[in-house]
């Protein structure tokens, strides 16, 4: 199997990195967790990220036959329906979306949000494999950030999502609605068992403090040496404890609420309403004082 030609894309208001892979023999390619460009304050979406990834492809000659998520991201928009628009390509994902679109039905009133994950084009299980031109790629599936979290590897090569981070930051948060701090730490032996050589890559990266560049490549034996949570000695336990203080001191991503009733519709916002508006939903509870104002 070649090797891989693969050219990140950093969106540094959400902090996420965006892959194009591609088949250097075939010239197919796919790409992996592209961000929609959205203002949250101004209620306006644009795709200048993911014109900027079309644009690339486009100069390399590459036929885009894949767009594929991760999971359901809570910290930006997918840009997944613009490029099947533009390209065809099909959008994947992990069977388990099906389970996160069945947690948030309620929380958004979603009568319309299909649970059957039947707004994705493909929904991967976990030790399948499917195509790029002549690159085999294998989905492994890596629960505990979210119940529908999965990588992508391709020889020696995997695009981790959320599940790990680069070592000097950590991993992932497991507070989210059905997310689960053991099933995270299992997920990332999972990956620490890969080869040394394997090369990770991150969905995101913030600096860690004393680092003043963003990163987004390392590899598992850096993991296993280095990672700030799970290094190699770190037991369930001890990593459940560190995660769980981690976790009780972030706040909400700050596109949370926008972010995933439009990802478990496959990045497509609700219908529009009789004026022709798209509306987005904003559960709020009331608590103390502000009950009386019901």
């Amino acid at each position: 199997m070649p090797e891989p030609i693969i050219r990140a894309f950093f969106d540094e208001p959400t902090n996420t990195v965006s892959y194009i892979v591609a088949d250097p023999e075939t010239k197919q390619a796919a790409f992996i967790d592209p961000v929609l460009d959205y203002d949250h304050a101004a209620g306006t979406a644009d795709t200048r990220s993911v014109e900027a990834m079309l644009k690339a492809a486009t100069e390399a000659g590459y036929s885009v036959v894949w767009t594929l998520e991760t999971h359901a991201h809570a910290d930006h928009l997918s840009g997944s329906p613009y490029v099947k628009a533009k390209t065809g390509a099909k959008i994947g994902i992990g069977e388990h979306i099906k389970e996160v679109q069945e947690i948030f039905r309620p929380v958004f009133n979603a009568t319309d949000l299909k649970t059957d994950g039947s707004d994705f084009d493909r929904l991967f299980a976990d030790g399948e494999t499917f195509a790029i031109g002549s690159l085999t790629v294998e989905v492994l599936y890596t629960p505990g950030h979210t119940p529908a979290d999965i990588c992508y590897k391709i020889g020696d090569i995997v695009f981790v999502g959320d599940t790990l981070f680069m070592p000097d930051y950590g991993t992932a948060r497991a507070d989210f609605p059905g997310g689960d701090v053991h099933k995270l730490y299992r997920s990332i032996r999972r990956l620490l068992a890969l080869s040394p050589e394997t090369r990770l890559f991150m969905c995101h990266d913030y600096k860690a403090p004393g680092r003043d560049s963003y990163a987004w490549e390392t590899t598992v034996a850096e993991e296993r040496v280095g990672n700030i949570h799970v290094r190699e000695g770190v037991s369930e336990e001890a990593f459940t404890a560190i995660r769980t203080a981690r976790d009780a001191t972030l706040a909400a991503p700050r596109l949370l609420l926008p972010s995933i009733q439009v990802n478990i519709r496959a990045g497509k916002f609700p219908p529009a309403e009789a004026n022709g508006v798209r509306y987005l939903t904003i559960p709020v509870r009331l608590t103390g004082g502000a009950e009386a104002l019901v």
